[in-house]
């Protein structure tokens, strides 16, 4: 067995992205890390947030409920400030992760890597899925620690599959539901969201850890807008949007293969 660090930007996006894949490393034996970039300040205020609590500190508790849920060893928190989305005055914050130094950062996440002895890291696409400042900072962020830590480890790239994505959005139309996005809009930085199916190394089925993806997203229920949404899908649709998870591994050409990167599936 071994450990596996997971590198977020913000707390709730291991639970959309990767917590499938979390879940399935912990029960399998491995050691799970995960590391946030940021402390979240700009999310949303909690409905039932306590008198004198911040939103950080609300979204810290979030997270230690979405790490118990998932079987994780262990968090750490970078403790940059969430620099919010692309064109917001934050970008430019003191302390704000997408202005923080890129060595500086990267040398604090290999101390994690250094401590834990990590042999996989997972980190995101090139532009973050949906071109967010911070998920893009965490791309450069991972790919220099790498560099940094004293034991190399194995990277892996978490992506969507704008493919798969856009058949179903066309499935979905072609039965006469109204859909008033798409996979192929330009997102935060102009980009479409995720990634070609072409370009994509790994498919994960975790449906068998979809009990642990939905608890680890009802521990963010402060986000509401996003996590709202996600709850209150049918079982059959909630498991056609997070059933599958999806891994680019710098380096190794397609196609894109159907299972368990960490081992025997």
């Amino acid at each position: 067995m071994s450990t596996i660090v997971y590198c977020h930007a913000h707390p709730d996006d291991e639970a959309s992205q990767t917590s499938g894949a979390m879940a399935r490393a912990s029960a399998d034996g491995h050691r799970v890390v995960v590391v946030f970039a940021t402390n979240g300040e700009l999310g949303e205020v909690a409905a039932d947030a306590v008198a004198g609590e911040t939103v950080a500190d609300h979204r810290r508790r979030e997270a230690e409920a979405s790490a118990a849920a998932l079987g994780l060893a262990r968090i750490v928190w970078l403790g940059y400030a969430d620099s919010g989305m692309t064109g917001w005055e934050q970008n430019d914050a003191e302390g704000s992760f997408l202005r923080a130094d890129l060595d500086e950062a990267a040398r604090r996440l290999a101390d994690v890597l250094d401590e834990e002895d990590a042999a996989v890291l997972v980190g995101y696409d090139w532009h973050g899925n949906y071109g967010h400042p911070d998920h893009v900072k965490v791309h450069h962020l991972v790919h220099r620690a790498t560099r940094l830590a004293r034991r190399t480890p194995r990277l892996l790239e978490s992506t969507m599959n704008r493919t798969a994505m856009i058949r179903q959005f066309d499935q979905a139309r072609a039965a006469g539901v109204e859909i008033g996005w798409s996979p192929e809009d330009p997102m935060d930085d102009g980009n479409p969201l995720g990634t070609p199916e072409e370009e994509i190394t790994w498919e994960v089925d975790v449906s068998a850890y979809l009990p642990q993806k939905r608890a680890a997203l009802e521990s963010h229920r402060s986000q509401a807008s996003d996590i709202e949404e996600f709850l209150s899908m049918p079982p059959d649709i909630f498991a056609g949007a997070f059933a599958l998870e999806h891994y680019i591994e710098p380096g190794v050409d397609g196609p894109m293969r159907r299972g368990w990167p960490l081992g025997e599936d």
